[in-house]
């Protein structure tokens, strides 16, 4: 198999593999079972497509085929149980999804994409229900949702690939031991279970904004999908202030993406980032759904991803980098601090007050921050301390501090950043101990 073509394939996969598992789920009721069937579906265009050629539309050729199989699947198990009556209500009901005539009409395709959403959101809540611990539900939604393999899954998450797959395989049994329905909550059970799938969201966020380990410094594509379900959130749950609160935080955040790599994919920090080139439509939506979630929530404190957003929405409105606003970002740091305490969150108010007081200010607040076990393996720890360090001009110190903070960090982009800038504190410390000549 030629590289474009394996490319192509794995974009297929990535963009088509949610819908295909959703729409089988519907059908079989069985999260793990539907996965295996969709998984199934690919294999078999793995082995057709190269010797074929790529169909038309590939998305329509997966579903049809997954859909095939799951027909097959139904047949064996319901009429070994004698429900050759449940059998024809699925084959008509895949029948009329998979009517060509029904895709001919723009009322039709909408309607088919409204379905399609509501599909998506049933996944995504089946793979984040309660009844799994969070890094189950993170994981499974990865895999699911975004398509991820278990290899990057197990990377994103710091553990091995067998580890990753019995994680995996625990909770499909566990949903389908539970009997978790493949449905929507309505409800008081939507507002109890929303709380869990907008941190998935956040996390799946994340993983694409900064990407834990691998290659690249980030993963647009995990990014536009927990775009994709920030807005079917919203669609949702449009009184909740805090799926608001997320959109425009994601969307703030996205904003920059063009702005973050340089041509060769390489990290460029907030600072350095030429900001005519953040996405201004995104930015406008970002602070359309702040203001939403402001409005929502009349006067009552913030949440979590509100506050995040605010955070955000200082460095949007900022178009240079002297215009930020760093007494308010301070302000808010402050806030987050009191509503969800948190190591990052202490490390990150750190280098807002060494920019707003100054970096000994900043690296006070650091150096407390040392002795945190739970940030002993994070790698931005010493890299901020290094930074600190470079604007007081303790070169050498910053030096070490950055070659520290590359042998902690997983991603090769992230990595030889942190080695680039522990090269160039290396010059200007051998300049500063460099012997002028006399006048």
């Amino acid at each position: 198999m030629s590289a474009p073509l394996d490319a192509t394939l794995a974009a297929v996969w990535r963009i088509e593999s949610a819908r295909v598992v959703a729409t089988v789920a519907r059908r079989v009721r069985d999260l793990g079972v539907a996965e295996e069937l969709a998984q199934d579906a690919w294999l078999e265009a793995l082995q057709r497509w190269p010797q074929d050629g790529l169909p038309d539309k590939p998305g329509a050729w997966l579903m049809t085929t997954a859909q095939r199989k799951a027909l097959d699947w139904l047949r064996h198990r319901q009429m070994a149980a004698g429900h050759e009556s449940a059998l024809a209500e699925d084959l008509i009901a895949m029948q009329a999804d998979r009517h060509p005539d029904h895709a001919d009409t723009l009322d039709a395709r909408r309607e088919a994409q409204a379905v399609g959403s509501d599909e998506l959101l049933r996944l995504l809540f089946t793979a984040c229900h309660p009844v799994l611990p969070p890094p189950q539900r993170v994981a499974l939604t990865l895999k699911v949702l975004a398509g991820l393999s278990t290899a990057e899954i197990a990377r994103a998450f710091l553990v091995s690939e067998p580890t990753m797959a019995q994680r995996l395989v625990r909770a499909k049994r566990t949903l389908g031991e539970a009997g978790v329905p493949f449905e929507l909550p309505r409800g008081e059970a939507l507002a109890a279970r929303l709380g869990s799938v907008l941190e998935v969201v956040y996390l799946v966020f994340n993983e694409g904004y900064a990407a834990t380990a691998g290659e690249d410094w980030m993963r647009p594509a995990l990014c536009d999908e927990a775009l994709r379900l920030g807005r079917m959130l919203v669609q949702l749950a449009p009184a909740e202030p805090e799926a608001w609160g997320l959109l425009a935080l994601m969307s703030l955040q996205a904003s920059r993406t063009a702005a973050r790599t340089d041509a060769q994919g390489d990290p460029i920090l907030l600072a350095d980032q030429d900001r005519r080139r953040w996405d201004r439509l995104l930015i406008r939506h970002g602070l359309e759904a702040l203001a939403r979630a402001r409005t929502l929530l009349g006067g009552a404190d913030a949440g979590s991803y509100q506050l995040q957003a605010e955070l955000a929405a200082c460095h949007a409105r900022a178009w240079r980098v002297e215009d930020t606003d760093w007494g308010r970002i301070c302000a808010l740091y402050a806030q987050l601090m009191q509503r969800t305490p948190s190591p990052v969150v202490a490390l990150n108010r750190a280098v807002a007050v060494g920019m707003h007081q100054g970096p000994a200010a900043g690296l006070a607040l650091v150096e407390a921050l040392s002795a945190e076990p739970t940030l002993a393996a994070y790698p931005w720890l010493p890299a901020v301390r290094a930074d600190l360090l470079s604007r007081l001009g303790r070169h050498a110190e910053a030096r070490a501090a950055f070659e520290t903070a590359a042998r902690a960090s997983r991603n090769r982009r992230e990595r030889q950043s942190l080695l680039t800038r522990a090269e160039q504190a290396a010059r200007s410390a051998a300049a500063m101990a460099a012997p002028t000549d006399a006048a």
